[in-house]
């Protein structure tokens, strides 16, 4: 048996992860305060860069600035001091410190009830999880925390102020309606019942002042900046990047020009690397912030309904969807959106949470509507159904939907099961 050596020649695709892109989705997941101070390292230690000065406006008005946006306490720390306040069993300690463990920087609960029970390993049940979050940490400060969708953190907050019952009871009512495309109906509605315009009116801004995100006051683990801007104004939507305390760069080309002379007689690659690095942090820090700008343009325009005249609406959003409509990876909206935050006419918002996904993969809908379709369904039964029942019934409309999933938002509706109704 003969042995042949021979030479093959192969094609062959891969990624290759360079260290100018590693650096570059590296900057691009930086929050304002964060890309801010490596900017000014840079400056520090490279002769190329120099910054510009600003025009200061010697106008300061103390009303433009935020005194709140950084605190002494954490979230966190905040939540857990004030269990002390309450005469509470262990047990409901126990709880409490998931519960507030489980709780985001904007004040959200990330975890879902049935998720908290398995991180206790179901030693504590949904129920006890359920009336812990209501009657204790619901109650907490700042108001609004410790909830999972908008609509009830406006609930809680609406719950906790000091307006009329009068008032409390309209808020209630809009919020109850299950048809929150059109404030319009919901008002013609109400008048019907015997409620006063002004006060249905007053109402409908009392849900508007409500703080969307109200723990951001509280978090100390990094300053929080925000990098764009919306403003509304005759149903138009326009998204700005904050110039203002944002360092302006250039390089430093005299200097550039005088060291290119000195490297064509004596070669330096660190001298070169340097002018290359400098070059490049104008080129990234740029785009950047125009991807920024880009992805918060799109979100607040499919967003529009939530932030203008229907602050109880907010659409079905993807990463996908952004990716698609910018031209970019799924991925690098997922790295856009890490610690951006925006400043709307509700606050101070993180991007991300402007963000909800379908329940369904095959149709948009979100957790809301599917609950309203859920109950809908329900109180159409002549006989009870069960969740397979309505998920099959639900599927023949183009919803590919489980078992589970109808489970899941039946019980966030609070509707019991076909063997107890």
């Amino acid at each position: 048996m003969g042995i042949l050596l021979s030479k093959n020649l192969k094609q062959k695709q891969s990624i290759k992860l360079t260290p100018s892109l590693k650096k570059s989705i590296d900057l691009l997941q930086l929050s304002r305060f964060e890309l801010i101070k490596k900017i000014e390292n840079e400056i520090i230690e490279n002769p190329f860069l120099e910054k510009q000065d600003y025009d200061y406006d010697n106008s300061f008005n103390e009303k433009d600035f935020n005194f709140d946006i950084e605190s002494k306490l954490t979230l966190r720390e905040t939540l857990l001091d004030q269990l002390n306040d309450f005469d509470l069993s262990n047990k409901e300690t126990q709880i409490s410190k998931l519960l507030i463990d489980s709780i985001d920087e904007s004040g959200m609960l990330t975890e879902s009830i049935s998720g908290i029970e398995e991180i206790s390993n179901f030693f504590f049940s949904e129920s006890e999880i359920e009336i812990t979050l209501k009657n204790i940490i619901h109650k907490l400060h700042p108001s609004g925390v410790g909830f999972r969708s908008y609509k009830e953190c406006i609930s809680i907050q609406v719950k906790n102020s000091s307006i009329s019952a009068n008032q409390k009871t309209l808020v209630n009512k809009i919020l109850l309606n299950k048809n929150l495309d059109d404030l319009e109906e919901i008002k013609t509605k109400l008048v019907k019942e015997g409620a006063e315009k002004k006060d249905i009116n007053r109402a409908i801004e009392e849900i508007k002042n409500c703080d969307l995100s109200p723990g951001l006051n509280y978090e100390k683990t990094q300053y929080i900046e925000t990098d764009l801007k919306l403003f509304l104004k005759d149903e138009e939507v326009k998204v700005e990047f904050i110039e203002d305390s944002f360092p302006i760069i250039k390089t430093d080309n005299d200097l550039i020009d005088q060291v290119k002379k000195e490297l064509k007689k004596k070669k330096n690659e660190k001298l070169l690397a340097k002018i290359n690095e400098a070059k490049w942090l104008l080129r990234s820090v740029k785009k950047r912030n125009e991807t920024v700008q880009k992805v918060g343009q799109y979100i607040c325009l499919k967003q529009i309904s939530f932030f203008d005249e229907n602050p109880l609406k907010i659409n079905t959003l993807t990463n996908k969807q952004i990716a698609d409509e910018i031209g970019v990876h799924p991925s690098t909206v997922s790295r856009i959106l890490r610690n951006k935050y925006i400043e709307t006419p509700k606050g101070v918002m993180p991007l991300k949470s402007l963000l909800i996904s379908s329940v369904s993969k095959t149709r948009s809908i979100s957790p809301l509507q599917l609950m309203k379709l859920i109950e809908d369904i329900i109180k159409a039964e002549k006989k009870p159904k069960s969740d397979k029942r309505i998920a099959i019934e639900l599927n023949k409309r183009g919803f590919g939907l489980a078992r589970r999933t109808i489970t899941k938002y039946r019980k966030k509706n609070n509707i019991p099961s076909s063997r107890h109704r």
